[in-house]
């Protein structure tokens, strides 16, 4: 695979829409491409693979580890691969570049591209884009710029390759009608019917039209990485939620279920019960957004219950765990655990965990460690012991407890890649499979 990053020096600098152009306009030459984001982010996924036309993966040295990186570069086969860093390229966790696009880029050895929206400034780009250009082990090998008119354009690029060793490769016009809807930390679910695949056709013609897209492929680095080896088949069914209210998982635990286990999808919103599998999945997503239709659905829920009370393992994070709560803003949800979600208006948690087990669980014995993230509007209360011990990295001043056990059932507010944290998931299969629990 021959790999690039697409990054900023910040965020809303416009490098996800200029992504989605390159990724589209390479795949309308007949190559094979594919998508990649760096960060622990679902929602940009969702475009990144209606662009590309096929599942895209997560590049999270926190939550997969140095090695992970690779397995997930190794899961997604293609000729190309078009990173999308997260935020600005030298952020990283707490105050330092760990975990940044720009870690990420040096691990892996890979060119960047640096996308630069020019702001109220002409020649105080220059010293700017110098800064990150030099910097020491960094990547950035071309500039596109962005918003920007093509006289302007013309201007800034003489400048800029006077003063700094890099190449400036084209620039996007201001266009208010590429820009995506917002919501909560990143963008609105990707949808074919609700305009996106029309922005993307347009924003790829576009970039054909002012980017130099064949100067981009010739500096794409050589990824030298082996076809990903799953672990032997195993005899296990396994049933994953996945509609509007829950389609918030890493695909690389995806893939890895897939390919593992036997794997049938069902609708909470839809579906009048659970398929009949060894373990229930439930992801993270919006089941506040769609908690009408959730409560309304009495099937699915009274099924989700009995399975629960007849001791069917299941593990539900984040808004799985709303779903499995007695109500989310008074609409009656599955009711195996003692509590109420209620939505805020602010952020209650927000970045990297780290998990340590205070009880034996479906992912582990007591003691074991995971990585994970958490994001979340909503409060619960919920009546009984968690069994999440939980600290922020190099902060471990910053604590509190999570998890929740019920019978087989465990349930959390974090999200957590299995890819980079295979003992827990070989843990939760090796106990399924055995009937241990």
């Amino acid at each position: 695979m021959k790999a690039i990053m697409i990054t900023a020096p910040s965020s809303n600098n416009g490098k996800t829409t200029i992504t989605l152009g390159l990724i589209r306009a390479i795949k309308n030459r007949g190559l094979d491409i594919s998508a990649f984001k760096t960060g622990p982010d679902f929602i940009d996924l969702k475009y990144l693979e209606l662009a590309s036309g096929k599942r895209a993966g997560n590049l999270d040295i926190h939550l997969m580890g140095q090695e992970g990186i690779r397995k997930s570069l190794a899961m997604s086969r293609g000729e190309y691969g078009i990173i999308e860093g997260a935020m600005g390229y030298f952020d990283g966790i707490y105050n330092t570049f760990e975990n940044s696009s720009f870690h990420i880029s040096r691990e892996l050895d890979i060119s960047a591209i640096l996308v630069y929206r020019p702001q109220g400034e002409m020649f105080s780009v220059i010293p700017k884009i110098k800064g990150m250009v030099e910097f020491p082990d960094s990547k950035i090998k071309g500039l596109i710029l962005n918003k920007v008119s093509k006289d302007m354009y013309l201007l800034l690029k003489e400048k800029i390759e006077e003063y700094i060793d890099i190449e400036v490769l084209g620039y996007l016009p201001e266009d208010k009608s590429l820009e995506i809807e917002s919501r909560y930390l990143g963008l609105v679910q990707a949808d074919k019917g609700n305009g996106h695949e029309e922005l993307i056709s347009r924003v790829a013609k576009m970039v054909e039209e002012t980017i130099d897209l064949d100067r981009i492929l010739k500096l794409t680095s050589e990824l030298h990485i082996s076809p990903y080896e799953y672990r032997e088949k195993k005899d296990i069914k396994v049933a994953i939620a996945y509609d509007e209210a829950f389609n918030f998982y890493y695909n690389e635990n995806l893939n890895l279920f897939e390919n593992i286990c036997e794997v049938e999808y069902f609708s909470p919103i839809r579906d009048k019960k659970v398929p009949d599998t060894d373990l229930i999945y439930i992801g993270g997503g919006y089941p506040e957004v769609y908690k009408e239709k959730l409560s309304l659905n009495k099937g699915m829920v009274n099924s989700i219950r009995e399975n629960a009370l007849s001791g069917k393992p299941i593990i539900a994070e984040a808004g799985g765990l709303m779903y499995l709560v007695s109500s989310i803003e008074d609409y009656p949800m599955c009711n195996i655990f003692n509590g109420k979600a209620k939505m805020t208006d602010r952020l209650q948690r927000f970045g990297y965990v780290n998990i340590q087990l205070n009880k034996d669980t479906l992912l582990g014995k007591q003691g074991s460690l995971i990585t994970g993230h958490e994001y979340h509007r909503s409060t619960i209360d919920i009546e009984g012991e968690p069994v999440f011990n939980i600290t922020k990295p190099m902060n471990n001043n910053r604590k509190w407890q999570c998890g929740y056990t019920y019978k087989n059932v465990l349930a959390y507010y974090q999200h957590i890649n299995f890819l980079g944290n295979k003992e827990s998931f070989n843990y939760l299969l090796d106990t399924i499979e055995n009937k241990k629990y």
